[in-house]
Order: structure tokens, then sequence, then C-alpha cells
């Protein structure tokens, strides 16, 4: 589990294909932390489990269901990525709880720079029912606020603050990027719920 608050950004320094996917090496530039073999660590919103790591190199394995379903398989050595290690009991969630599976992949419709920093997304129709206004989404593993949700238009505004532009890489994009997208964990629970278990399913 995570919280969505990024702790560093680091860098794609070597992808290498192998069976039966993809090996992803990054730099974790000046992070302390380091993580022991087996930790979870989300990178770009995905929980990937580390299979070896240096001061300066963490070694990720990505399988192919990974590869469809987020946006590593598109991923360009160089790439700047959000990380967090895994939450503990102790840890101050000062974001949502947010579990590094990705749901999605949503495309950047517009940007809109200044005082008032917003992205707009789409994060796909089979997305947009887990959208609540003023709730929680994770946007390459990043948590935000949902400012403004049109189910009818299929898209999201989020806000961005400066130090959120400042620490992550959601200052990097422009129409047409990709983004991972993973809805509120508490939502999805309960539309399940509603569809499958309630008397009155919806």
């Amino acid at each position: 589990m995570f919280t969505g608050i990024v702790q560093a950004l680091g860098r794609v320094v070597s992808l290498k294909r192998q069976a039966p996917g993809l090996r992803i090496e990054i730099d974790p530039a000046d992070w302390a932390f380091r993580p022991a073999e087996g930790d979870s660590i989300s990178v770009d919103g995905c929980c990937l489990t580390v299979v070896s790591a240096t001061v300066s190199l963490w070694s990720f394995d990505a399988v192919p269901e990974t590869l469809a379903k987020t946006t590593l398989g598109s991923w360009k050595v160089g790439k700047k990525v959000n990380l967090e290690h895994a939450a503990t009991a102790a840890t101050f969630l000062g974001g949502h709880i947010v579990q590094g599976h990705v749901d999605g992949v949503g495309t950047v419709l517009d940007v809109r720079s200044g005082s008032d920093w917003r992205l707009r997304i789409r994060p796909g129709a089979q997305l947009m029912e887990f959208m609540v206004p003023k709730g929680s989404v994770a946007l390459s593993g990043v948590s935000l606020t949902l400012a403004e949700v049109s189910p009818k238009g299929g898209w999201i505004d989020v806000a961005l603050i400066p130090a959120t532009l400042e620490k992550t890489n959601l200052s990097d994009l422009a129409p047409g990027d990709n983004v991972n997208v993973e809805a509120d964990s508490m939502a999805k629970t309960m539309i399940h719920w509603l569809r499958n278990y309630s008397a009155a399913s919806v």
C-alpha cells in the first residue's frame, strides 16, 4: 500500500526485453532510501517488486500484463518516474490509500498552466463511474483531488499545486501524453458490492 505522496523522482536508465517481460533499471537520484530485494516500490503508480538495488541503480521486472495495462510498455530511457516506498502502520497518510494496481491508462487532453495549473485527463469510459467530484484519484502514482468531473464528456480535471509540480513528473505532461490511472479503492469496492451483492443492485 502507498499514500500517493511522491518521495523522489527517478530516471529510467535501462530497458531490457527478456522473457517473459521487461527488466527496468532506474536511477533513484539523490533519494537516501535504499530498498531491499523483494520490497514493493510505486514506480509511476505501478507497484513493482525490487529485484536488486544499489545506491544508484534499482532493478524491477514487469510482466506482459503490466506492460499491456500501464504506460510501462511505452517508456523510453531517460524518462522521469515518480517513486514511493510502501507505507507502514506508522506512515502519515498525507494523500489517500493507493494500492499501486493501475486500473487503466489515461490521456492528457489539456494542460492549463499559470497561477491555476490544471490537467484535464480522459481516464477511459470504464473508469468514469469511479470518479467522484472532490474525491481522490492517483495519476502516475500522485494522490490528487478531483476538481471537476464530466461524466458526459468523459474527462476529469485536477489542480496541481507548486509543490506537486516541483516534486513529481506531472509538470512535464503535454496533451496526448499518457498517465497511469488508479481509481479510489473505496469507490471501486462500493460499486462492485452494489452491482454484485446488493438486493437493489445498480
